[in-house]
């Protein structure tokens, strides 16, 4: 019988799933597994960094990514990222080494003794193979249970230079299909529900921004005068954010929701969760006068919401299914004339403060002067309002932020989106306070040509907490102020082009010259002093 150790098996595996790219952060139990390494190596200096990248990398391509990680420690320091991606359901395989298998029992240094319960609560599965012979068998499981959200994977270091029969390869080479449906029974009852509504509401989620449907449901929303808000604590944009449709982002609190979506008296949400709650604002969730529907492929997100209807379906394909059902024609390049227009966006807000910008001015820049299919990695969670009142997007997945919240996602996320489609050109806008958290992924970005442009808001403080402070009734709560970082400095260090801007126009400049050197592979990064602004309008 012809064999192949475990780490052929496992390598060709990859091969033949794509996964042509790797992130990692390696330690002494991953090296066997990286000997022959078949895929492109993405270094991270911290294992959230490397997380965060191929989050932001699978969210592009839409596909099982793979992740190397360090044994107990790396796992650890990489779990405030993977809280985001458990809540984005970024498809992950996280493999992360193992001691030798006669050494997990004694607790030697860097054994790990119940590794599977490691990440167990932010993974949709999470294994550690009973065998060597197995491990092939447990990397090919990862892979598809990967398509439902972050899977983890421990396998002990021995394993790899095992030997296992070559048919393996062949045997698990298998593709799992998805054949789900929407039922038209369904379909007809939402369409129905829609039609007799005397003043629907269409709340969309980060699952229905995808370039398939993303014309259809502005045809839907213009189609019946639909009032469309986006899902609160947002993660991605399911609609063009200055559309006279668009009313804006759902706020995270329970009662002024209540008071909204109260407004009509058919609430449809779709893809996304009821709801991502953030700041306790006690109240009524919604009055007897108001359905709400909830459709969505997550029968978990279904099964704990505390109050409305819900459909387990395929959001984006129920959209698809529900305009033709109505009889309404998808948007498309031909008749986009026919969309109606951008509103009108008001002047920028000026800053008070000398040398430093507020926050608007700093949007309107980038709306005026960076491309149209730009994709914003945004990680500033002060300026949102004034983000929100800036920016004009337009494309389907040109929004990025945190899923959870989880501080030092978004800069490295911008390179992982960057390396998986360098077609589109990609900004990243980083708080001073979340730059501290991943700051080493500057150095990635130099490494691997990654033409990301950086731009990043320092305000010496944490702002959105400043603001939860107030509201929460805390005054002078300790641990807000930043001071001054020369962060300049920090990018040059790591061999990176950066620069300070003071002024506007002193933006604008720089921003062309960063997208000279985006498009030749080179990362910049434009520091620029703003006004401290609060996360929502007064």
């Amino acid at each position: 019988m012809t064999t192949v150790t475990v780490r052929r098996a496992v390598h060709e595996l990859m091969a033949f799933h794509g996964m042509t790219t790797m992130f990692g952060n390696p330690g002494s139990n991953e090296l066997p597994f990286l000997k022959d390494l078949p895929a492109r190596y993405i270094l991270g200096l911290h294992e959230a960094t490397v997380v965060a990248m191929a989050d932001g990398y699978s969210q592009i391509t839409d596909r099982p990514t793979l992740i190397n990680l360090h044994a107990a420690s790396g796992t650890g320091n990489g779990l405030g990222a993977l809280t985001n991606s458990a809540i984005s359901k970024s498809k992950l395989v996280i493999t992360a080494g193992q001691q030798v298998r006669d050494m997990v029992g004694p607790e030697v240094m860097l054994a790990n003794v119940q590794a599977a319960k490691l990440a167990e609560p932010l993974v949709h599965q999470s294994l550690e193979p009973l065998s060597a012979r197995d491990v092939p068998r447990a990397f090919s499981q990862s892979v598809f249970a990967a398509e439902d959200g972050p899977v983890y994977l421990s396998v002990p270091y021995d394993d790899w230079d095992a030997e296992v029969p070559a048919e393996v390869i062949a045997q698990l080479s298998r593709i799992v299909s998805s054949a789900r449906t929407v039922d038209p029974a369904a379909i007809t009852d939402l369409a129905g529900k829609l039609r007799g509504a005397d003043s629907p509401v269409l709340v969309l989620g980060p699952d229905v921004d995808a370039d398939r449907v993303w014309t259809t449901t502005i045809a839907l929303a213009e189609a019946l005068d639909l009032p469309v808000w986006a899902a609160p604590s947002l993660p991605r944009l399911p609609f063009p954010n200055q559309h006279p449709n668009f009313r804006g982002v759902l706020p995270a609190g329970i009662a002024p929701i209540g008071q909204i979506l109260g407004e009509h008296d058919l609430a449809l949400v779709i893809g996304a969760p009821v709801f991502r709650y953030h700041q306790w604002q006690p109240g009524r969730y919604l009055p007897e006068t108001t359905e709400l529907i909830q459709v969505g492929d997550d029968s978990a997100a279904a099964a704990r919401a505390p109050f409305g209807d819900a459909l387990i379906a395929d959001p984006v394909e129920t959209i698809l299914a529900l305009a033709k059902t109505l009889d309404i024609t998808p948007t498309t390049a031909a008749n986009s004339a026919a969309t109606k227009p951008s509103r009108a966006i008001p002047g920028p807000a000026t800053s008070a403060i000398d040398g430093a910008l507020h926050p608007e001015e700093v949007f309107a820049s980038l709306r005026e002067s960076v491309p149209g299919e730009t994709r914003f990695v945004v990680e500033s969670t002060s300026t949102n309002a004034a983000f929100w009142t800036q920016m004009d997007l337009k494309r389907p997945g040109s929004y990025f932020f945190p899923a959870s919240g989880g501080l030092g996602w978004g800069l490295p996320a911008s390179m992982g989106v960057a390396l998986a489609d360098p077609e589109r050109p990609v900004v990243a806008i980083i708080g001073d306070g979340s730059a501290h958290y991943s700051i080493s992924a500057l150095r990635t970005a130099v490494e691997e040509n990654i033409g990301v442009i950086i731009v990043l808001l320092r305000n010496g403080t944490y702002g959105a907490l400043d603001w939860f402070a107030d509201m929460l009734g805390v005054d002078k709560a300790p641990g807000l102020d930043l001071g001054e970082v020369d962060f300049v400095s920090i990018a040059a260090g790591y061999g990176m082009h950066a620069d300070h801007a003071d002024t506007a126009a002193d933006l604008d400049r720089l921003l062309a010259e960063a997208a000279d050197r985006a498009s030749r592979g080179a990362p910049t990064l434009i520091e620029v002093t703003t006004e401290k602004t609060r996360p929502e309008k007064k």
